[in-house]
């Protein structure tokens, strides 16, 4: 079995919404949660302080805790979790909305109304792309249980979508007259605090530097530093080869009615990352 832990970036006022999700082997799970925690001793020693839980958005910024990191001692320990998260062999799913191309299609009609948030958008995608990757494996081994964050979300929406995924969900994943609704889904999603399971986290460091690569890339946002565009393109270029699959997530061709929705609210670097 597999567990799939989400966060976000960008739900903000930020420009794009980025969701991810890490999918672990629940059999390796408890070596990630290990190193994570030892990660986390480190960066406190670092800091001076007892760390929690690492906000990404801070870490790279340089805020209050880690205002005595210098920039290139951030930088080297976000190559080593990247280096780190690509070793483990984990994957992740992710999903990249566009928001004030969202905001339109919302306002024409042209969005389904179950997709009533950028983040409920990107969530349900991102499910929808796990049951597309997962439903050929063997067996159980495909069946994925799902932990989001429970910060600042209405959860009975997107609960509803997994239990109760709409007709038009269906060519997504090609599902048949005789198999069940997201059948690789284990139960409704849980919501966990972020404090309390390191691998939200880890959703989260992969989701800010998605979203940092999209807003740099497609110049929605000026870069923080002259070496910020070919350090971010290097970091997100090493991660995607730990993706799903983009043919799972955007494929570029034989898009159903619903996957072309979600493709076209992407924004064109997210649909294939390239380092």
């Amino acid at each position: 079995m597999k567990v799939c832990y989400f966060d976000e970036s960008g739900t903000g006022e930020e420009p794009v919404a980025v969701v991810t999700g890490v999918v672990v082997d629940a059999q390796r799970m408890h070596v990630t949660k290990e190193h994570w925690s030892e990660l986390l001793d480190v960066l406190s020693g670092l800091c001076g302080r007892k760390l929690d839980e690492l906000h990404t958005k801070d870490f790279y910024a340089g805020n209050s805790p880690f205002k005595k990191m210098d920039g290139p001692t951030r930088a080297k320990y976000i190559s080593e979790i990247i280096s780190w998260f690509c070793e483990r062999k984990h994957d992740f799913v992710y999903s990249a909305v566009h928001k004030a191309e969202y905001e339109k299609s919302r306002a024409a009609g042209k969005l389904h109304a179950e997709l009533s948030t950028p983040w409920i958008a990107g969530a349900f995608h991102c499910v929808l792309a796990l049951q597309r990757a997962h439903q050929c494996e063997k067996k159980t081994r495909g069946h994925t249980l799902l932990i989001f964050d429970n910060k600042g979300h209405d959860e009975g929406p997107l609960t509803n979508l997994v239990v109760n995924p709409p007709q038009w969900s269906n060519t997504y994943y090609g599902r048949g007259n005789r198999d069940a609704a997201l059948s690789h889904m284990v139960d409704a999603p849980y919501f966990a605090d972020s404090k309390q399971v390191p691998m939200i986290q880890v959703a989260d460091f992969l989701a800010y530097f998605l979203r940092r690569y999209v807003e740099i890339a497609e110049n929605l946002v000026p870069p923080k530093y002259e070496e910020e565009e070919p350090r971010i393109r290097e970091w997100v270029g090493a991660l995607s080869k730990r993706c799903i699959g983009f043919n799972h997530i955007y494929p570029s061709k034989g898009r159903c009615e619903t996957a072309e929705m979600f493709y076209a609210h992407c924004p064109e670097s997210l649909r294939r990352v390239k380092g």
